[in-house]
Parts: C-alpha cells; structure tokens; sequence
C-alpha cells in the first residue's frame, strides 16, 4: 500500500501528473510485515483508464504555470492507503517473491544515480539562466533613466549609476 498520512508526506513535482497522466512511477518505502526495506520505485495506476477518473485513494492535482517552463505539467499527489500489486514494482534492482521474501539484485547505488545526475543538470544549468537575467537587467539599467541629477534639473540619471 501506498500511503500520504500527512500534508507533508505529498508527492510534489512529478512532471507530467497535474491532468492526464494514468500512471505514476513513484519511488517508496517497500514495506514486507512491518520491515523496511528502503526506497523502490512502483509503476502506480493512478486513473481508470475509460473514464480517465481517479482511482480510490488516489487524488492528483496541476500546480500550475511555471515561469519559463509553462510547456510542462507538474502536479502534485496524494495516496490514501492504495494497494499496489507485487508486480507493479520495477525489480530491475532488486525483488520480491510471491511468498513476500525480499532479494537485493544489483548495486542499490544505481537507483540514485539518475536521479543525482538530473538534480546537478539542473543546478548547473541555474548559472547560464542567471547570466541572461541578469545582462537584460544591465542593459534595462544603462538606457532607463530617473531620479534628477540636480535639484530642479530636468536631467535624469541612469539607474545604473544611482549609488544606492
């Protein structure tokens, strides 16, 4: 079972689920008889696929329009105790039997990786959006003028050269 017990425990950001999406690949605590066993990634039905309505326990929402980046559908969702079939999860990595016993496959190191990578794209890619801004608030500074130069004047400073 897949569950959000509190605000906090909301799934945010996942691109894509705001509207349309049917399915979620969600990334959860793997639970077998009270025991955890780490985080394992679950293919998640989130909408029945004729009516395109949610599934019980399943609520998802759009978070709205982002600056930038309006192209893109990101939501947010909630679990209220929703079952997920054994074979729903993604055993590349590691497993579970039908008798509900837990074998670990490869390196759980993997698991992170891409999601490591994605997260320093992003922040790399930070520094080549900041630079745009910031040469358009340049150029704003240099050409717009206010504040008068001197009491009376007419003269206009640029804003570029307003000391504070």
């Amino acid at each position: 079972m897949i569950n959000c017990p509190t605000p906090t425990s909301t799934k945010w950001w996942p691109g894509d689920l705001g509207r349309y999406t049917t399915h979620a690949a969600c990334f959860c605590k793997l639970m077998i008889d009270g025991k955890a066993y780490g985080i394992h990634c679950f293919m998640v039905p989130l909408r029945d696929l004729n009516t395109y309505k949610h599934l019980p326990g399943v609520k998802t929402g759009d978070m709205g329009p982002k600056f930038g980046y309006s192209s893109k559908d990101n939501g947010w969702a909630i679990f209220d105790n929703v079952r997920i079939p054994r074979v729903n999860m993604l055993m590349g990595l590691a497993s579970v039997d039908k008798f509900g016993k837990f074998k670990i496959l490869r390196d759980m190191r993997v698991l992170y990786s891409t999601m490591l990578y994605i997260r320093t794209v992003i922040c790399a890619s930070v520094g080549n959006f900041l630079s745009g801004a910031l040469q358009i608030a340049i150029r704003y500074a240099c050409v717009r003028r206010q504040f008068a130069t001197i009491k009376g004047s007419k003269d206009e400073r640029q804003i570029i050269d307003y000391q504070t």
